[in-house]
């Protein structure tokens, strides 16, 4: 059973209109996960309206990087890994045995923030409600077409939160004015490098960039003619979490900048509960259960996705394997709880993946054995060496953070 889907009962402009939205909002959806709502929720707090310059900074880095990595994967046809691998024989492989690692232990947190997102919406056991989140997850790839499943589930829920975040945003009443200056003026720009690191790495770091790259794939949108379709789709995906980082960013400010301090126990769980009471409270119930869940669903998929050219049985099982990535991740988190050290040494890792992919990306660009007659933008090029600039210095100040760790 193939996860590509078949599209022959959807008219074309249809079936096209509904793969973009799937890619776009799979990726976006990927990195808007619990960790994506309390680092936003204490940046805010930390930076107040400073952060917009992080968040702005951050947003251009990630057009670089995933701009290249689309547009490249989608003229090849292959996915990162055998990329990686015609790049250099055997850097595919380890790329791939670092994603599926980081994109394990940070699922197990993805199902954990499910299940508490459940238990603020009905009261039940995290645990249960992580069972139940695992249970939808795997319907979702047990359908006949799982792929048209996943892009309705993704943009569903994606869209649910734009409203609802979007909603306690003008609630909180933010001083925009103060927002525009100091995304171009910060107070001072040395302070905000590692919110613009820490955010490239949570939005396009480890797995995620990859996400609506290999759904395109699948679905068979490769190929030169389709470059304009991809670059849009990779835009937007961008611009979408963007869109979902500055709502969120603007609702917490509007809180802090009242006076009120945010929970350290629960930042963004305080922010709408502030904003709107118990309503509130019950809304970010539903928010985090949907940034989970879809967390989930793209983590899982995208994973497999690198595993799926070792061996031929992994191609013919993929939907299984995704399945059983999913099963595993939560009956983990229901034994042995929220594993912090699993999670921190994934982040560490997660910091240096996009170096390596990115980086063979762009050596795969000028290579005509994987893009033929292709040229590839220099800009893009140029792009993308900034953007793994700005990814090492993320991965070295995560490894020396574990350092630290591993010290104490």
């Amino acid at each position: 059973m193939r996860l590509n889907q078949d599209l022959s009962g959807e008219s074309g402009l249809k079936a096209q209109r509904r793969l973009l939205w799937g890619a776009i909002f799979l990726m976006a959806t990927s990195s808007i996960g619990p960790a994506f709502l309390t680092q936003t929720a204490v940046f805010t707090e930390q930076f107040a309206a400073n952060f917009a310059f992080a968040i702005l900074a951050s947003v251009i880095i990630d057009i670089g990087a995933q701009l290249n990595i689309w547009r490249i994967l989608s003229v090849s046809g292959k996915r990162g890994q055998d990329v990686a691998n015609l790049v250099l024989p055997g850097l595919g492989s380890v790329i791939a045995v670092l994603i599926v690692f980081g994109g394990l232990a940070f699922n197990i947190g993805n199902v954990a923030g499910a299940g508490l997102g459940l238990n603020v919406l009905f009261g039940i056991s995290p645990v249960v409600g992580a069972f139940l989140t695992g249970v939808l997850a795997i319907i979702v790839f047990s359908l006949k077409d799982a792929g048209k499943a996943m892009d309705i589930v993704a943009q569903s829920l994606g869209v649910i939160m734009l409203i609802m975040v979007g909603y306690v945003m003008v609630t909180t009443s933010p001083p925009m004015g103060e927002v525009v200056v100091k995304a171009v003026v910060p107070d001072d720009y040395a302070v905000l490098l590692l919110p613009v690191v820490t955010l490239v790495g949570g939005t396009v770091g480890g797995y995620i960039t990859f996400a609506g790259g290999h759904r395109l794939i699948d679905a068979g949108i490769t190929g030169k003619k389709h470059l304009p379709f991809v670059s849009r789709a990779a835009n937007l995906g961008i611009l979408t979490t963007g869109v979902m980082r500055t709502f969120l960013f603007l609702a917490v400010l509007g809180v802090v900048a009242a006076g009120n301090p945010l929970d350290p126990e629960n930042p963004p769980a305080s922010v709408f509960q502030i904003a709107l009471g118990e309503v509130g409270y019950k809304l970010f119930g539903v928010v985090l259960f949907a940034a989970a869940l879809t967390s989930v669903i793209g983590s899982a998929y995208t994973s497999v996705s690198f595993l799926r050219s070792f061996h031929r049985s992994i191609e013919k099982y993929n939907k299984w394997i995704i399945i059983a990535f999913i099963l595993f991740s939560t009956i983990v988190f229901a034994i042995v709880g929220k594993p912090v050290t699993v999670l921190i040494v994934a982040g560490a890792l997660n910091g240096l993946i996009l170096p390596l992919t990115l980086g063979s990306i762009l050596l795969a660009s000028r290579n005509r054995k994987i893009v033929g007659d292709y040229h590839h933008p220099t800009w893009m090029i140029l792009f993308g060496v900034v953007a793994v600039i700005v990814t090492l210095i993320a991965g070295w100040l995560s490894l020396q953070g574990l350092a630290d760790l591993w010290t104490r």
